[in-house]
Formats: C-alpha cells, sequence, structure tokens
C-alpha cells in the first residue's frame, strides 16, 4: 500500500497527520501528491468527499516557509462560504505544525472582521466575489502568490464567478503553481483549466455516478399529505447524521417547525439566513446537536461531512444531475450510506424516468412503482388533423 511517505510527504507532517488519524492516502491523494508536491501545474477530476482538499493543502503547507516573501504566498479559491470554512479548518493542523498562518475571506460578514487574519495570512481561502472585493480596496495583495487552488472550478461556474475568478487570476504573478479541482474538466471548466495553468499533469478519478451508485438507494412512494409523517418515521430509525433537500428556503424552515413538532431535532439552512447563523446550523450539525439538517440544493454546496448517513429527497431533486450532487453527500471516506427520495403520486412518473437514466430503475420498481416510457403527443394542424407523432420527454421537475 502507498503511504504519505512513500509520495514525498515530509516525516513531520506525517506525523501531524497520524495524530489525525490520517493514516493513508485516498485515492486522489495517491494520484496528485508527487506532481503537486514538485512544483507541477495539476489538472484533477475529483468529487466532493474525496479527499482532494489534503491532496493540495499538504503541498502548500510542505513547499511554503513561514517566512517567504510577501503574503498571502499561496490562494485557494472555493464556491461557497461553507466550503471556504470546512478548507480552513482541514488546513489548520497542518499549517500549525509549520507555523503558518491561514486567513478566511467570504461574504455575508464584515470585511474588517476579516481583515486582520487576511493580512497576516500565509495561505489565504477565499470566495471569488469577497477576494476580488478585498484586491481591489487593497486590503490585499495578491502579486505574492506562489501557489494558486481553483477548488470545485464547475461549481464556480455553475454559479456565475467566472468573471471574478479572471480578475483575480490576472492579479496573480504569471510564475506560480496552479492546481485545479473540479467535477468535471470538459467543456467550460475544462477550458478554463487550460487557461489557467502550464503544461499541466492531468489526473482523474472514479466518476462521480460511479461513485453515486455505491449508495443503498431507496424511492418510496407516499400519499401527497403524508410525507412529513414518512419523514418523521424515517428520521426515528438509526442513523447519523440525516441531510433532507427541500426545493425552497420557505420550505425548508416549514419543514423545521414540523420536525421540531414531532420531537425531531432539526436545523434549517438556506440563502435567506445570516452567515452567522448558517455557520451556527453547521456547527450544531457537526456536533449532533442537532442530527438533521434542512437544507435547499444552493446552501448545501461545498457541504463536506463524512458522518452524513442519509440524504433525503422530501422535495426531489430537479434533474439527473441534481439527484447526483444530492446523494453524493452521503457515503464519503468509505462509510456506507442511503439516499432516500419520497415520491408523491403526481411526482412518480418524472421520478420514474429519472431513475430510469441513472440506472436505478430495479431500485424505483422495488416499491411496486412503475417506469414511465417518454409520453408521446400528437401535434395538430391548424384545421385540427395529426400532422404527425412527435416524442416528449416529460418536463423534469
Amino acid at each position: 500500500m502507498t503511504t504519505f511517505l512513500d509520495l514525498g510527504v515530509s516525516r513531520a507532517l506525517v506525523d501531524t497527520l497520524e495524530r489525525r488519524d490520517i493514516l493513508a492516502p485516498f485515492e486522489i491523494q495517491s494520484l496528485v501528491l508527487r506532481d503537486a508536491l514538485a512544483g507541477s501545474d495539476v489538472l484533477a477530476r475529483s468529487q466532493t468527499g474525496s479527499g482532494k482538499t489534503l491532496a493540495f493543502a499538504i503541498p502548500i503547507v510542505q513547499r511554503l516557509e513561514p517566512g517567504d516573501g510577501r503574503r498571502p504566498a499561496a490562494l485557494v479559491l472555493v464556491p461557497t462560504r461553507e466550503l471556504a470554512v470546512q478548507v480552513a479548518d482541514e488546513f489548520a493542523d497542518i499549517a500549525a505544525a509549520r507555523g503558518l498562518r491561514v486567513g478566511l475571506a467570504y461574504g455575508g460578514v464584515s470585511v474588517r472582521e476579516q481583515d486582520k487574519g487576511v493580512r497576516r495570512a500565509h495561505v489565504l481561502i477565499a470566495t471569488p466575489g469577497r477576494c476580488e472585493d478585498l484586491a481591489t480596496r487593497k486590503m490585499v495583495r495578491l502579486d505574492g502568490v506562489r501557489i494558486l487552488v481553483v477548488d470545485e472550478a464547475d461549481r464556480m461556474l455553475d454559479m456565475g464567478f467566472h468573471p471574478q475568478v479572471d480578475k483575480i487570476v490576472r492579479r496573480l504573478p504569471t510564475e506560480r503553481q496552479t492546481m485545479f479541482f473540479s467535477a468535471t474538466l470538459d467543456g467550460a471548466a475544462g477550458r478554463l483549466a487550460q487557461a489557467y495553468t502550464r503544461d499541466p499533469v492531468r489526473h482523474e478519478t472514479a466518476s462521480e455516478a460511479k461513485t453515486v451508485l455505491e449508495v443503498d438507494h431507496r424511492f418510496i412512494p407516499v400519499p401527497a399529505s403524508g410525507k412529513v409523517d414518512a419523514l418523521v418515521e424515517l428520521l426515528h430509525k438509526d442513523r447519523e447524521l440525516a441531510l433532507v433537500f427541500v426545493r425552497t428556503k420557505r420550505g425548508a424552515d416549514r419543514l423545521v417547525r414540523k420536525l421540531l413538532d414531532r420531537g425531531v431535532r432539526a436545523e434549517a439552512m438556506h440563502g435567506d439566513m445570516t452567515q452567522k447563523a448558517r455557520e451556527r446550523a453547521l456547527a450544531r450539525f457537526d456536533s449532533h446537536k442537532v442530527d438533521v439538517l434542512v437544507a435547499t440544493d444552493v446552501a448545501a454546496r461545498g457541504l463536506d461531512l463524512e458522518r452524513i448517513s442519509h440524504v433525503i429527497n422530501f422535495d426531489p431533486p430537479g434533474d439527473d444531475k441534481g439527484y447526483v450532487h444530492r446523494v453524493g453527500r452521503t457515503a464519503r471516506a468509505g462509510r456506507s450510506g442511503t439516499g432516500v427520495t419520497l415520491v408523491a403520486p403526481d411526482q412518480q412518473a418524472d421520478v420514474g424516468r429519472m431513475a430510469a437514466r441513472l440506472d436505478l430503475h430495479e431500485e424505483f420498481q422495488e416499491e411496486g412503482m412503475k417506469v414511465v416510457p417518454p409520453r408521446v403527443v400528437y401535434s395538430r394542424s391548424p384545421g385540427g388533423r395529426r400532422s404527425g407523432l412527435r416524442r416528449r420527454t416529460a418536463r423534469r421537475f
């Protein structure tokens, strides 16, 4: 078995990792570390939860020195505030072991609250909007950055951060190491990767679809008025943390109130909450003070907790990709996980088609539901005659 020492990680860092019970590298770490430690540019296709944070944190910490020039010497761009906090936590122990300071910069809180930490940071972890804002105000200088990491680049593009990232990259030295992590390296993300890197080494781990298919999937038919009762029954069974997805912010608040009334310890997390409220909800969830987090898709982006045993779709996702992203929040780091979708009668056809596209039709049919083929509809001429057949797949909910 390959060890961290085999990959070139220093004994001091290996000792720090072992104190955290991190004894062997994950796949993405085994692939990336040698090249990253050698200073090469890296393109890595890897999913959230694959261990990629240490794949770039270890090289940054090992290659930087506390006395190196201007600060920050390394910049890690992430798409969400929650992910920024999680990445900083992952950095904390190994950075402190080498006397390196880690700074955080994200929106939703006062710039003054972050100013001191940002100015002193050897490693700055930031969301694109706040990073650009700080650079424009000259509260942070980026001309000393030697290492750039773009994490979850595909989600940055989905969230519309391309212009901000471009502006940030233009402020950086051309002579730098760039590590680019994304769930896909095709299309816009691939073009972005090529634009930001020079002669990169490319690595790919197992696809997200393959990872998600290792989850235990359940599709449970419920009456339209019986979803809350079905959810409560599921939550009262043996489990660890449960992440429950709903479609809207109001729906999250409404469902949490109903769960609390039924004795379930739950918190909501959505975009209308203040940053401090979101951090408090996530901290209570991570510490098991509450064991159910009810979230919208946007609020859950970047959420990476190993102990989520159940992902429950109270409201089914909008499309196949949404299902994959949601259910991929469980079964992390070799742990088992269950994905449950509650299906009302008027949702069965659409959910069934989605299950079939994801090759989950057998799991869908286990509960007695049928996978319905695409609808066939007639288009009519102005005179009312059928002018021919055309197939139309039901709308995605």
